[in-house]
């Protein structure tokens, strides 16, 4: 943790909410990518990131400054989703989102980018959410394990069945060609 990270931390603590405002500043998008992961409803996930930052807020006193703060918001962001998804317990539509184009980029590799985020998307929770926490937001396996409550064996096992589903739905779709080695 860098020290205008700890300061702001410590400031928070003390009551400072601008303080806290920067901290959410800095880690909204992050927790953003964590709620619409395992929710998949844009709505819900606003609704679970800002739930979070208030729950994170709160329990400020517990969290332990020797460690890495973004797992743990990470986590809280995580458990306030899980917890909605829970609440929902009906199954809703896969919502289109839309990624803002980098017009840098050739078409082809656009299509590509769109076509893999909509097949991750699509995979369920148990596979989704590892690998957008590892390959949109490159945390590390054992970071991904604290943030959703799992074994670092389970969370390499999901990393690779999802990345198997993907592989086959890419196949599937004529995107990429099955390789056999």
């Amino acid at each position: 943790m860098n020290s205008g990270e700890l300061e702001l931390l410590q400031r928070s603590l003390a009551g400072d909410l601008e303080a806290w405002g920067e901290i959410v500043k800095n880690y909204k998008e992050a927790v953003f990518g964590v709620t619409v992961a395992i929710l998949r409803n844009r709505a819900d996930a606003e609704d679970a990131t800002q739930e979070a930052f208030i729950r994170a807020y709160l329990k400020l006193r517990h969290y332990d400054l020797s460690r890495k703060f973004s797992t743990w918001l990470l986590t809280v962001a995580a458990n306030v989703a899980k917890n909605m998804l829970r609440k929902r317990r009906r199954e809703e539509p896969l919502p289109k989102l839309h990624w803002a184009p980098d017009p840098a980029q050739e078409a082809w590799r656009e299509k590509m980018c769109e076509v893999v985020k909509e097949v991750v998307w699509s995979l369920p929770e148990i596979y989704r959410a590892p690998l957008v926490l590892r390959y949109w937001h490159e945390l590390d396996i054992s970071e991904i394990a604290q943030v959703l409550g799992l074994k670092q064996g389970t969370v390499k096992t999901r990393l690779h069945r999802g990345r198997a589903l993907v592989r086959a739905q890419l196949v599937e779709r004529g995107v990429i060609q099955d390789v056999v080695v």
